[in-house]
């Protein structure tokens, strides 16, 4: 994270890192040490800094505009601010969401104000996690914006439609950055057990094929991650007199991986969703995947159990009855074993919703009867099927012309039981899927049967 602004005088008036200077300082992390200095030493993100780059062109150019950096951690949203600030006539200003406030806030934007209009300077205002700012903190960024007095550059891991101010989002041009892939990540490995100067090259390791693809696996697209665990594990080595850094070592200094995820962020969004439609689509593979995904990543598991539940019933319906109650037994077992025994029961019941013909007729028809429920009036209960626990009830017609189904012959009285306004209104359409395709026979034959119970109940009355 960086120093806020106004951790000391100093750092108000600095005009843009030096990245050299800073990697000589006894203690600063690999990670820090290694930060690229240029565009040429970015890896990854070839869309954006490649030879066609937009930003690249901006910078050579010297007309960068303000920009929303978002992407996961670790990816180079710092790294590419400071870049930006190093080669152009900006000054680098960094400042915390975390723990500034609007009195600092507006006190940044003064400073930058009199800097361009006594120098002719404008300001890089670098803002980690700005979708931390709420809404008026962002707003006070808009005039100096349009202004000209700064070039906001702004990181976030959130989705920037969700937590930036539409207005802040119309004159910041939103630049997606990508989670490095394994092959970046292992160069990344390759050039700082390399680089003498900053990296750890002094340590004459020598790296084996599967330690660096072990350790690209475990950093999941996060550089800083990456840097981190190598600088770990090739500082065990080292101590104890070893020359090779292998599989083994890596795994002593990270017994679990850490996976990318925030429970109340766009990335669980993005994983229920994708547990949700591999069931949907009927993908076992793809389900149980990204089932233990949410399971690894720390996901509460009766989180999970009652998402499945829920599928059972919006997804799966009555073309599989025995989903609802397979749902609720995972559920049950979860509770009763916890983890990670409890684990497997949501395993089975994912593999069993998936492999479950899929129906959401129930699902489609509640909704259809709730809607209608509150578009129209309270049509009354047709006497017929009122209750009459008393002689006035009677009296008033209440339970009249009622027939114990069960008692007829066909099993069927033919009551009309919507509402007169609502009669012969159609909520349920069961698929030819699975156990519906029975339900719709069934629908059909009632149906029959209850048309014929009525025309024979009008030829007695005639």
């Amino acid at each position: 994270m960086e120093r806020s602004l106004f951790d000391d005088q100093e750092s108000r008036v600095s005009d843009r890192p030096q990245p050299a200077e800073r990697s000589a300082q006894v203690g600063t992390p690999l990670a820090e040490r290694l930060r690229p200095r240029s565009l040429d030493e970015v890896l990854g993100q070839s869309s954006v800094v490649g030879q066609e780059g937009f930003l690249r062109l901006a910078v050579a150019q010297d007309r960068v505009p303000s920009l929303i950096f978002w992407g996961p951690p670790g990816c180079g949203k710092t790294t590419l601010a400071r870049i930006i600030a190093a080669e152009t006539a900006l000054r680098f200003v960094p400042f915390s969401a975390v723990t500034s406030g609007i009195k600092e806030v507006k006190q940044v934007m003064a400073d930058a104000q009199r800097l361009r209009r006594a120098q002719h300077q404008r300001t890089l205002l670098f803002v980690d996690e700005i979708h931390r700012f709420n809404r008026a903190q962002q707003d006070a960024f808009l005039p100096y914006v349009e202004q000209g007095d700064i070039v906001l550059v702004g990181a976030t891991t959130e989705n920037p439609s969700f937590e930036l101010n539409a207005a802040l989002l119309s004159r910041a041009r939103v630049v997606v950055l990508d989670a490095l892939t394994t092959a970046d990540l292992e160069r990344l490995a390759q050039r700082a057990l390399a680089d003498e100067e900053r990296g750890l090259g002094k340590l004459g390791l020598e790296a084996a094929p599967e330690a660096l693809a072990s350790l690209a696996q475990l950093a999941s697209g996060d550089a800083r991650k990456l840097l981190t665990l190598l600088e770990i594990a090739a500082g065990d080595v080292a101590a104890d007199g070893g020359r090779s850094l292998d599989a083994e070592a890596v795994a002593r200094v990270s017994q679990r991986k850490v996976l990318l995820y925030d429970k109340s962020g766009e990335e669980h969004f993005n994983l229920i969703s994708a547990l949700h439609k591999s069931i949907r689509e009927s993908d076992p593979d793809a389900a149980l995947y990204w089932l233990a995904r949410m399971l690894a990543s720390g996901e509460d598991p009766l989180y999970l159990a009652r998402r499945l539940t829920r599928m059972a019933s919006e997804d799966i319906g009555l073309a599989d009855p025995q989903a609802l109650p397979q749902a609720l037994a995972a559920w049950d077992a979860y509770r009763r074993l916890g983890s990670p025994e409890g684990e497997l029961a949501l395993a089975q019941l994912t593999l069993y919703l998936a492999l479950a013909p899929k129906s959401n007729a129930a699902y489609v028809a509640y909704k259809q009867a709730r809607r209608t429920v509150e578009e129209r009036p309270a049509d009354p209960v047709p006497k017929a099927i009122r209750n009459a626990p008393t002689a006035l009830m009677k009296k008033e017609g209440y339970g009249e012309g009622y027939l114990y189904a069960p008692d007829t012959e066909s099993g069927v009285a033919g009551l009309d039981c919507l509402p007169e306004a609502l009669a012969g209104t159609r909520f349920y359409s069961p698929t030819q899927r699975g156990f519906e395709a029975e339900l719709k026979r069934r629908l059909e034959r009632f149906g029959q049967l209850r048309a014929a119970a009525r025309e024979g109940r009008l030829s007695e009355t005639r």
